[in-house]
């Protein structure tokens, strides 16, 4: 299963695509957007394209200690939740794709039908959300 970009999953995309429009550098993105992918690895859990814009929503809006609030990052990623459901009829991976990527034939649909371009519109979707959530914030 591929998708998105250069190989990467949904949630490693996001992530990636916004942290460097954000200039921000680290070598844990986008190795911590990993297993977000596929639906929380495969266990038909939200979007991982959604999971992956509220990592980078974490990652500039997110506080560093705990002397800071949690209320614009809450909204933020709220935010996000709700245009990204309203958008697309669902936050779940399995309802978006029709599939269940743990099982054999949920892969073989995945392949078959080409639904890594699903998720590449998904990520796509979640990067344009993720950048208007930051314009307004």
């Amino acid at each position: 299963m591929t998708c998105c970009i250069d190989g990467m999953y949904c949630a490693e995309t996001v992530l990636q695509e916004i942290a460097e429009q954000q200039n921000i550098q680290s070598p844990l993105i986008p190795r911590i957007a990993t297993g977000l992918c596929s639906g929380m690895s495969r266990t038909n859990g939200p979007c991982g394209a959604m999971t992956g814009g509220i990592l980078a929503l974490n990652v500039v809006l997110g506080r560093d200690n705990t002397d800071q609030g949690v209320e614009r990052n809450y909204a933020a990623v709220q935010e996000l939740v709700e245009q990204f459901g309203q958008a697309h009829g669902s936050t779940q991976c399995h309802e978006l794709l029709a599939c269940d990527l743990n099982t054999a034939e949920g892969q073989k649909k995945y392949r078959d039908q080409g639904l890594a371009q699903h998720c590449a519109e998904y990520a796509d979707s979640a990067i344009k959300m993720v950048k208007q959530i930051l314009q307004s914030a």
